[in-house]
């Protein structure tokens, strides 16, 4: 899920303290806020260098897990953490939070389990403790995304102790994230040839197969009474283009511009597109209602790095632009409760390249 951000980076990074003339931060006490941004309040910084992204709640809506790159901890590539969400101030470097993960390899994707004691997370440590290395980019050339066939998905307690290996079967496994019944984890697998989503009870056993088309299948998120899922995926409507994808994915690769916004039963039945916007859209999750989604979206950027958070009803009408930051907005996530949002930004970055987290009230 990581990729977009990397894409971001090396496509921006002249214009990130870039503001339009009509879209400006909120002068009032939330200043860390655009005045158009009216379903946010109490909007504050939580992290304070690095990459910081994909920050997932615990299921009492007190902590949040998250992956970073942030050198000042001592990274050379993403790994994964958890804080509360109260009470720990990072803004002045001399904290940081808790390290869950091992130090070693590249991991994405953490997640918490029922009873908030324990975090799922994707790692390539097994492959090996150095990062794994990203895909050279030619100039004027695609953005390619690398699909690490030593992801594996690991369980492990709040202080990083290791208890569990859920997947060991050879390919990535990657992506999972838990149902808010707590029964059930979704994730994105190669195991069969292609990038399809697969449950599995939470223990790791009865791994089911639920999507099945040809095409990158992925950032899956359970509707909030653990029924439907939605995801990101990409879809071919030319053979050249369907080849392209799969030509990629035999090299360990993928080239992820092109997304659209899917739900479906936990099953895997009642697919529907929701989205026909073009360009990227993915990081969907759904509103506490259940009847609304929540993604990120650079289909009204006028260059592919500007996404902004968009929601739209689960019948696919009624789209509307949450977020206004001219460079980065994606991961937003609900807390359980349906109070707070969480998501990570560009916003408030001096300039730099930094992308941090932030949570805000949320106000329907």
């Amino acid at each position: 899920m990581r990729f977009i951000l990397v894409f971001v980076f090396a496509a921006a990074v002249a214009l990130f303290s870039f503001r339009s003339a009509t879209t400006s931060l909120s002068s009032d006490v939330d200043s860390l806020r655009y005045s158009e941004e009216k379903h946010f309040k109490n909007l504050r910084q939580l992290t304070f260098g690095g990459d910081n992204a994909e920050a997932y709640w615990s299921f009492d809506s007190k902590m949040v897990s998250f992956q970073s790159n942030n050198k000042a901890w001592g990274l050379n590539c993403d790994q994964i953490f958890y804080m509360p969400i109260e009470g720990m101030d990072l803004s002045d470097g001399a904290k940081k939070p808790t390290l869950i993960s091992t130090g070693q390899g590249r991991t994405t994707c953490s997640f918490f389990l029922p009873g908030n004691k324990t975090i799922l997370y994707a790692s390539t440590h097994l492959g090996g403790k150095d990062c794994p290395k990203d895909a050279e980019r030619t100039p004027g050339g695609k953005y390619l995304w690398p699909i690490y066939d030593s992801y594996d998905i690991f369980v492990a307690e709040l202080n990083g102790k290791q208890l569990k290996q859920l997947t060991q079967t050879p390919g990535y496994d990657a992506e999972a994230t838990v149902s808010p019944k707590g029964d059930k984890i979704v994730f994105t697998s190669t195991r069969n040839g292609d990038l399809d989503l697969y449950t599995m009870d939470i223990n790791g056993k009865n791994v089911k197969q639920i999507t099945h088309e040809i095409g990158y299948d992925g950032g899956a998120f359970f509707s909030p009474d653990g029924k439907k899922i939605v995801f990101r995926a990409s879809r071919f409507t030319t053979e050249e283009a369907k080849k392209e994808y799969l030509d990629y994915l035999k090299q360990g690769l993928v080239a992820p511009t092109q997304m659209e916004i899917f739900t479906c039963n936990v099953d895997g039945s009642d697919l529907k597109q929701l989205t026909n916007l073009g360009k990227a859209n993915w990081a969907p999750f759904y509103h506490p209602s259940g009847k609304k989604i929540i993604f990120s979206s650079n289909h009204k950027g006028k260059r592919g790095f500007e996404f902004n958070l968009f929601m739209i009803n689960t019948d696919g009408s009624g789209l509307e632009q949450i977020s206004y930051d001219k460079v980065f907005d994606s991961f937003p996530m609900f807390s359980p409760d349906g109070k707070k949002i969480i998501f990570s930004s560009n916003r408030n970055n001096g300039g730099t390249r930094n992308t941090n987290l932030f949570v805000a009230d949320w106000v329907d």
